[in-house]
């Protein structure tokens, strides 16, 4: 059954008109009022509905019953990701929802060869969520990892999440240098990971050094040299399926 993310509240037995997005995917599928559709909105579960009237350019559905199904990771893992060149971040935020990942931060390293600000910034974040939306709607998951806005590594450092700080949350920065330890042995029985890692070319000693005074510690995940989007994917692999 087509399965859409609708940004409005869900509720048993509402009737409602769905969002454009939403909206748009039934029409280019031709559903008829009758056909039935998943409908889920984020905030957990998802919903059964009916197709009760097509538009031209608007589609609404009864809401049926609510099913309390979950398809998160056993462990919250958090990207903030040195943002690689071209449409690799756009590929990185596609599989990453797809395994699992509970947020991505964008991150403007120094190494970065995309820089964004103002309203190009805004305009690249709707479309990595949408990606992320898309996502979700494909493998299944019902609640929303959240792509925030892209930040520099010491813009993060000053204001990062409370969850992050918390006393239970594991941060860890992907590393070479010597003295590192498998990624996987450092958030051993953790529940929260942020995992920070660079673009081409990595983080600077600088950002590096800056993370490690933040509480960072240096994890590897093995002797071969990875792309920054394959390493985001590796190391969230890792966890997610430990």
């Amino acid at each position: 059954m087509p399965r859409f993310y609708c940004s409005l509240p869900l509720a048993t037995g509402a009737d409602i008109t769905l969002p454009p997005a939403a909206a748009r995917h039934v029409q280019v599928l031709r559903l008829q009022p009758g056909d039935g559709v998943t409908l889920f909105d984020g905030r957990g579960g998802e919903y059964a509905a009916t197709v009760t009237r097509m538009g031209r350019s608007d589609v609404a559905v009864h809401v049926d019953a609510h099913a309390p199904l979950e398809r998160e990771a056993p462990v919250a893992v958090h990207l903030i990701s040195g943002m690689p060149a071209n449409e690799r971040m756009d590929w990185l935020v596609e599989k990453a929802t797809e395994l699992g990942a509970a947020g991505i931060q964008p991150l403007a390293a120094a190494r970065s060869v995309i820089k964004l600000s103002g309203e190009r910034a805004d305009k690249r974040k709707e479309r990595w969520q949408a990606i992320a939306v898309s996502a979700c709607e494909q493998c299944g998951r019902n609640r929303l990892p959240e792509v925030h806005s892209p930040l520099s590594l010491a813009e993060w450092l000053r204001n990062p999440p409370a969850q992050a700080l918390a006393g239970d949350a594991v941060r860890l920065v992907l590393s070479l240098r010597e003295g590192n330890r498998p990624l996987r042995e450092l958030a051993a029985g953790a529940r929260k990971v942020w995992i920070l890692h660079g673009p081409e070319g990595g983080l600077t000693q600088e950002e590096e050094d800056a993370a490690l005074a933040a509480g960072f510690a240096p994890a590897s995940l093995g002797e071969r040299v990875l792309r920054a989007e394959t390493a985001a994917i590796a190391a969230l692999s890792q966890l997610v399926f430990a």
